[in-house]
This record gives structure tokens, sequence and C-alpha cells, in this order.
């Protein structure tokens, strides 16, 4: 039965488990595309070039920006972040879902150029436990830490737009909830638009 894909975003402050939630939620649903961003920062030592994000000098993105190549774009710690547009209508047109790990600035420019799809902001427990996490990583400066932590209170206080929250307390717990979200999302009428009228003419909507 022909579908529409879904574009499932996921945001959440540095430290909320975000990127370990989208990671479980990809090995167990291995169609769902995933849209890899371009950005001005360096590689870390673990990411892959082109898989984890498209590298690129700060030259290269604004050129790519002003030339509209990027469905939503933002400036993140000094760092140049964007989605590239047609690649995720490609997949989208073939009926394939999209999941996005993206911060709130590009969260709001995307929901103006994808408004169907479903948008999930995973919060910590406490801010406490959140910074206690971000020096647990030991990747940041003091500096990098506090402002991270003052994004995190600007970032929480935009999650009132968003179609669902998640408290990341128990990894496994949030994992299912996220879970829930997607499945529920792809059985939404919208995801299968002709499946009433194969039933009608006597076809099989599966």
């Amino acid at each position: 039965m022909e579908r529409t894909g879904l574009v499932l975003v996921v945001c959440g402050p540095s430290g909320a488990g975000k990127s370990s939630l989208v990671r479980m939620l990809m090995k167990e649903f291995p169609q769902i595309g995933y849209s890899t961003s371009c950005t001005t920062r360096s590689p870390r030592a673990y990411e892959v070039p082109g898989q984890d994000y498209t590298f690129l000098s700060h030259e290269e993105f604004l050129d790519l920006q002003r030339a509209g190549y990027f469905a939503e774009w933002a400036s993140v710690y000094g760092n140049l972040y964007g989605t590239p547009l047609n690649p995720t209508l490609d997949i989208l047109g073939a009926g394939k879902d999209v999941l996005f790990d993206i911060d709130v600035q590009g969260a709001l420019q995307l929901r103006l150029t994808l408004p169907a799809g479903r948008y999930v902001f995973i919060l910590p427990p406490s801010l406490k436990i959140l910074e206690e996490r971000l020096r647990g990583r030991a990747l940041d400066s003091e500096e990098a830490i506090q402002q991270r932590l003052a994004a995190a209170r600007t970032e929480i206080r935009e999650a009132g737009w968003f179609d669902a929250w998640i408290v990341n307390d128990d990894l496994g717990q949030a994992y299912d909830a996220l879970r829930s979200v997607y499945i529920a999302a792809t059985l939404a009428p919208g995801r299968r638009p002709l499946i009433l009228k194969s039933l009608l003419d006597g076809k099989s909507a599966s």
C-alpha cells in the first residue's frame, strides 16, 4: 500500500541523551532514513565524514546557505549546522521516513518547511543531573559546560510547541516512549491516504 514518508524530529539540550535514543530507534527500525547534516565544526574522533556529518568550511557552508540548499540551518556554539533539503524530499517522496537529530533553532525552521512532521523533545530529569552528565562526558571545558547549561534553559523554554515530551531518566523507559511516538505517527491516516479507497474498491489494505 502506497504511503507517505514521515518526518520525525528529535530535539533536546546537550546531555539529555537524544543521540543515544536516536541510535536505538534506528537500530530497531533500519528502514528509517537519517538526515545527514552539514556542519562547520571539526569531526570528533568517532565520527565518520559523510555518515555522521558532512564537514564543510565556513565559506562552503555559507555558499550553500545562500543558494537555498538547506531545509533549515542554525548557528550553535559558534558552529554552523544545516539540513540539505532535496535529499530529504527524495527520501520522503519514496515513501520512507526521515529522522532528524537537530537543535531547537533548526526544528523551528523545519516546522515551517515540513509542518506535517512529528516533533519530540527529550528532557533531562533535572538541570542538576544534566550538569552531572555534561561533566561526566569530560568533553568540554568549564566555559563550554556553562554555555551548554545556559542554552539548555533556553531550549527547554521552547519545548511547549513540540508534539511530545520524553523525560530521559531511565534510558530504556525513555526509548519505549520514543518508540511508541514513532509507531503511532506511522499509523496516522495521513501516512496511508489511499487505504480506505483500496478497501472500498475491494483491494488489499496491506
